[in-house]
C-alpha cells in the first residue's frame, strides 16, 4: 500500500510503499479516506515523540474510512460500513487496522473529511474536561490555544456542559472565531500576561479548570489563575517543560491539583472505554448540529509537507485534514 513516510535525513515527507496491515480476530481492516494532522505528528517527524510499542511508525492519530475486512470474532460491523476512530499511528496510509470496539459509525450526513477531524481532538477535550477535569455546569475553564483543534473542540463541549470558557489565542481573527463558536471571553496572549485579565473576568475568583498546551512559560500565571480546588491539566509543553521553581505553598494553600495527560499512550482498553463513552454523549449532538467538526483546510496526501508547514506556522483554525484514498 501507499503511505506518507518520513525521510530520516531531511525530515521531509514523501509517498512510498509500506506493508499491508493484517487484521486480528477482533479488528477491522479499514480503507482510509481521510486523516488529520496533530502536533504530535510534527514532533514524531523530528524524532521527538516515538509511537507506543507495537503501534505503526507511520504518522496519523485518527482516520475515517470504509471497512474492507472484518475479523473472525467481530460482530456488528460489515464490509462497506463507514467508520472513524482514534489511532496510535498509521493514519497517513491507504489502510489501517483498528480494534472493532473502538470504531465509531460515521453519520450519513458527514463527509469523510468531517469525520476524520473529530477523534483525536474531541476525545482529548472530552477526557480532559470531564473525566480528568470534572468540569460542571456553572464552572469556568481557561482553554489555551483556543483556536487549535483541541481548543475548538473544548469550547463546544464546555458550552454543552453549561460551563463558561475563557480562551487565549494569538490573533484577533482567532479570538473572534472562538467567540462565535461559543467561548465567553477571548484574550490575546501576545498583548501581555493573561493572569490579571482572568482574575478580572472571574471577579477575582479564578477559574475551576485550565487546559494548558504551553507548559513552563505559563505555569506561574496558570496557578495564579486557578480558583481554590482548581485543576491545571498539562496536555502539551509547546513552550518548554523545565521549571526553575514551584511554589508548593500556593498549591497547598488553595488545594490545587496538577494533572499530566496524554491520550496516545493509554492502554487500548481505556481508549475503547473512552471512545464508547464519548460516542454515546457526542454523536447525537453531532447529528443534531450542536457539535461540529472545525476544519481549517483539506489537502491531498501528496501535499503533506505543505499541510505540515501550515501547522508549523500556527496558521490554522481547527483541523488540517489530509485526503488519502480518492
Amino acid at each position: 500500500m501507499k503511505a506518507v513516510l518520513i525521510d530520516e535525513q531531511t525530515k521531509r515527507l514523501f509517498i512510498g510503499d509500506w506493508e499491508e496491515p493484517v487484521p486480528e480476530s477482533d479488528q477491522l481492516l479499514v480503507s482510509v479516506r481521510a486523516t488529520a494532522l496533530n502536533r504530535a505528528d510534527l514532533l514524531q517527524k523530528r524524532g521527538l515523540y516515538p509511537p507506543p510499542p507495537g503501534a505503526s511508525p507511520i504518522l496519523g492519530l485518527e482516520m475515517a474510512g470504509v471497512v474492507e475486512q472484518v475479523g473472525a470474532s467481530v460482530t456488528g460491523w460489515k464490509p462497506g460500513d463507514r467508520v472513524f476512530a482514534l489511532l496510535p499511528g498509521g493514519g497517513y496510509a491507504e489502510r489501517v487496522v483498528i480494534p472493532a470496539a473502538m470504531a465509531m459509525r460515521i453519520p450519513d450526513s458527514f463527509t469523510f473529511e468531517q469525520a476524520a477531524a473529530i477523534p483525536e481532538v474531541f476525545l482529548t477535550a472530552y477526557l480532559n474536561l470531564f473525566q480528568l477535569g470534572q468540569l460542571q455546569a456553572g464552572q469556568t475553564v481557561l482553554i489555551h490555544a483556543g483556536a487549535s483543534g483541541v481548543g475548538t473542540a473544548a469550547i463546544q463541549l464546555a458550552k454543552e456542559a453549561g460551563a463558561r470558557s475563557i480562551i487565549t489565542a494569538g490573533s484577533q481573527a482567532k479570538i473572534d472565531f472562538c467567540l462565535q463558536l461559543g467561548a465567553d471571553f477571548g484574550l490575546n496572549y501576545k498583548e501581555g500576561p493573561f493572569g490579571e485579565k482572568v482574575q478580572e473576568i472571574t471577579e477575582q475568583k479564578g477559574v475551576n479548570l485550565i487546559l494548558d498546551f504551553v507548559g513552563a512559560p505559563y505555569f506561574e500565571q496558570n496557578l495564579r489563575s486557578l480558583a481554590t480546588d482548581g485543576r491545571l491539566i498539562s496536555i502539551a509543553t509547546m513552550g518548554g517543560r523545565k521549571l526553575e521553581q514551584v511554589d508548593l505553598g500556593m498549591l497547598m494553600a488553595r488545594r490545587l491539583q496538577l494533572i499530566g495527560s496524554t491520550l496516545r499512550s493509554k492502554p487500548v482498553q481505556q481508549k475503547i472505554e473512552l471512545t464508547q463513552q464519548f460516542a454515546a454523549y457526542a454523536m447525537p449532538r453531532f447529528e443534531q448540529g450542536r457539535l461540529k467538526a472545525i476544519i481549517d483546510s483539506v489537502w491531498d496526501m501528496r501535499d503533506a509537507n505543505e499541510a505540515h508547514q501550515r501547522m508549523e506556522e500556527n496558521k490554522n483554525i481547527g483541523k488540517i485534514v489530509l485526503r488519502i484514498n480518492p
